[in-house]
């Protein structure tokens, strides 16, 4: 390998967020079409499926899954639950933090976007099966609630690997490449399944529509599975290859659709073939709904012991756990205080 001409962990960090701070401005909208992708008939559309998935991952990083497997119904449970869970008073919620390093867990406007400077005006929830000893709610508290949300990981993770199988496939790698480095049953698993709420609008001054539910960003992991609630809007992305223009397209909730996003280890993995999305949501506009926004998001992160590095070796190789570390830190400014 030419070390010369390989570029290490730490200069792909840095890269990223330095391009997170340049995109706190408001910019300006723009309609694309947002490519969808029906995965019916998997096993047998397969090559089809692998290659649209490239087209529109080489090109934007984003697209929606249709016809994915996980019924309406038990997206409409999860949100219910999660919703219940949110309701629940903070001196309760706060009995499950998450603490420095852990991914897991319950926090409170702790999110410091590198594009913004300021917290994301939210709360959410993370569930890192591995790492929830004494962080779920009770039953008494929030009944069914493990259940639930398990089960609907486990659907989100198995949407998840027929994806990444597609990418193993373009990229020369096994078929079961990438499932086998996001192994559930392994104590290194460290996939998350992620419960949003974003605060409503209450005694709301002009300047707080100023602010952003959630600045600009990439995410961090390999590929990000987002389940939206109709009726609350705000989402936006900048594509990959356009995203100097700082051209935003808004992407309102649809029923049946899975919102997917490439990561930034993922584009890693592949040389930067794939194209990591920014993307942010907005504060509703005056003249808009200004309840509570709920949204859930499945990020397939690879198991902590795995490798990364593409076929063209482009970078040095890492562990997924120091890349998510990395990353953590970088975006949870205030937990790196305490």
């Amino acid at each position: 390998m030419n070390t010369t001409q390989t570029r290490t962990a730490d200069d792909f960090a840095l890269a990223e967020l330095k391009k997170e701070t340049t995109f706190g401005g408001a910019g300006h909208e723009v309609v694309r079409t947002i490519k969808q992708i029906d995965l019916t008939n998997f096993a047998a559309r397969k090559q089809e499926i692998a290659d649209q998935l490239w087209e529109a991952s080489t090109d934007s990083g984003f697209f929606q899954l249709i016809n994915h497997g996980i019924p309406q119904a038990e997206v409409d449970a999860a949100f219910e639950m999660a919703a219940k869970f949110f309701a629940m008073p903070n001196e309760i919620k706060a009995k499950y933090p998450m603490l420095k390093g852990t991914n897991s867990g319950w926090e409170f406007m702790a999110q410091v976007r590198p594009s913004t400077g300021t917290a994301d005006r939210k709360e959410s929830y993370q569930i890192t099966k591995p790492r929830m000893a004494g962080l779920y709610p009770t039953e008494e508290e929030c009944a069914d609630f493990v259940r639930l949300m398990g089960e609907f990981e486990s659907k989100n993770w198995a949407v998840a690997m027929q994806v990444l199988s597609c990418f193993a496939l373009k990229m020369g790698f096994d078929d079961a490449f990438f499932t086998e480095r996001h192994d559930p049953t392994s104590p290194e698993y460290q996939s998350t399944l992620r419960l949003l709420h974003y605060l409503p609008m209450e005694d709301a001054k002009p300047a707080d529509f100023d602010l952003w539910r959630a600045g600009a960003h990439t995410d961090y992991d390999c590929l990000t599975l987002l389940h939206q609630r109709a009726g609350q809007g705000g989402l936006q992305v900048c594509p990959g290859k356009e995203s100097s223009s700082q051209e935003w397209t808004p992407v309102p909730p649809t029923a049946g659709a899975i919102t997917c996003n490439i990561g930034d280890m993922l584009m890693r993995w592949s040389d930067d073939e794939l194209q990591s999305t920014l993307h942010r949501v907005r504060m509703p506009k005056p003249d808009e709904y200004q309840g509570p926004r709920y949204s859930i998001a499945f990020f397939a992160q690879a198991n902590r012991d795995a490798i990364v590095q593409g076929p063209k070796k482009k970078y040095e190789p890492i562990t997924a756990m120091d890349y998510l570390l990395q990353r953590i830190a970088a975006n949870f400014a205030k937990l790196e205080k305490k």
